[in-house]
């Protein structure tokens, strides 16, 4: 079945429900009317704890960029996991996105009195981001699996998360969905190759569980309030007005559907490649429960295997907090922020450049 949506302006909870939908309709987006915080907002990316430093010997790349040593044989990896990944969506034909306008800059020094008429001219999007998506592929296991965790978390930082049975239980059947997956096949066997992890399939779950799924507390926050799954898949607020993290193409389509999420348009500067419809990665400014996300940078169609073995991999694999790989068409910068080494902090991909075009 082929959704056409709509994503309307609509009053939300604190928790995320990603199960309730709007009638599909084509029209364009309602004027929003929210508050941009101030001096916050150029730090869209800067919530992220520190990062870990090291220095590692580097060299040229196949294209003439310098990549860090290590990165060759990681590239492979990732290539391996980019050609298993069965369930990736076929932009134009499983699903369609309607890139837009540029998004506009935000300025940190206009006031609330300002908002509105900031809002219009800035907006480079009178549509949602997605036209259609073919939502037959979320009926696939690994989609129910993902998807069924995303009303698990209360969006606000600083809230305490309390995890009920019924959510853990829910955290380990996509854990043990993820193991049967060919990219987290292929990601278990290099990290065991490497001694990074453990051979076993419920040491290697425990060890998943802990980087993903075990809370810890943000900046400021006195209680565990967040998790590395929440952050980057799921997405948090901070004061109401801060939107940080929130680096998944599933969880935006479904908040856009219900009405959460404003596009406003793709993101672009000097140094980056013109984002295309029928890419898999693009970056992007959007609002979420009253809050903005000046610049944000996701995969698009791909599967939630293929980011699950990726940030995985490169969260283990590299002390950095950048890691370079080459794949199919793209050369990728993947962050990757650790949390007191022992949980993902944040994760998500930048786009260096297109390569020559090999395979999709």
């Amino acid at each position: 079945m082929l959704v056409k949506i709509c994503a309307f302006k609509q009053a939300s909870s604190t928790r995320t429900n990603s199960t309730t939908g709007l009638n599909p309709l084509s029209c364009p987006k309602p004027t929003d009317h929210f508050s941009l915080y101030a001096s916050e907002q150029a730090k869209a990316e800067q919530e992220e704890p520190d990062p870990v430093s090291c220095s590692l010997q580097s060299t040229e790349g196949p294209t003439g960029h310098i990549m860090i040593e290590a990165d060759r044989e990681l590239s492979a990896m990732v290539q391996d996991i980019w050609d298993k990944d069965v369930n990736r969506l076929k932009p134009g034909t499983d699903y369609r996105i309607s890139l837009q306008g540029k998004a506009g800059p935000v300025n940190a020094d206009m006031n609330d009195d300002m908002n509105d008429d900031m809002n219009d001219d800035n907006d480079g999007a009178g549509y949602p981001l997605f036209s259609f998506v073919d939502e037959r592929i979320f009926k696939k296991e690994s989609f129910l699996a993902f998807i069924s965790l995303l009303d698990n978390y209360e969006s606000d930082t600083g809230e305490p998360e309390i995890v009920t049975p019924e959510e853990e239980a829910e955290n380990h059947k996509f854990l043990d969905c993820m193991l049967r997956t060919p990219t987290m096949k292929i990601a278990h066997k290099y990290l065991v190759e490497k001694q990074l992890s453990p051979e076993g399939l419920p040491e290697f779950k425990k060890q998943l569980y802990r980087i993903w799924f075990e809370l810890y507390a943000r900046r400021g926050a006195s209680k565990p309030d967040s998790s590395g799954f929440e952050h980057v898949f799921v997405g948090e607020t901070r004061g109401g007005r801060t939107v940080i993290g929130f680096h998944n193409w599933i969880q935006l389509y479904l908040q856009e559907k219900l009405g959460h999420i404003d596009y406003k348009g793709y993101s672009v500067n000097a140094n980056s490649p013109q984002p295309d419809e029928n890419k898999h990665i693009l970056a992007l400014q959007f609002s979420w429960k009253n809050g903005i996300k000046p610049k944000g940078s996701i995969f698009v169609g791909v599967s939630p295997e293929f980011e699950f073995a990726l940030y995985t991999l490169c969260f283990l694999v590299s002390p950095n907090e950048r890691v370079k790989v080459f794949f199919s068409i793209y050369e990728v910068d993947i962050v990757c922020h650790h949390y007191n080494q022992k949980h993902i902090g944040t994760t998500y991909p930048v786009l260096v450049k297109y390569q020559k075009e090999q395979k999709n």
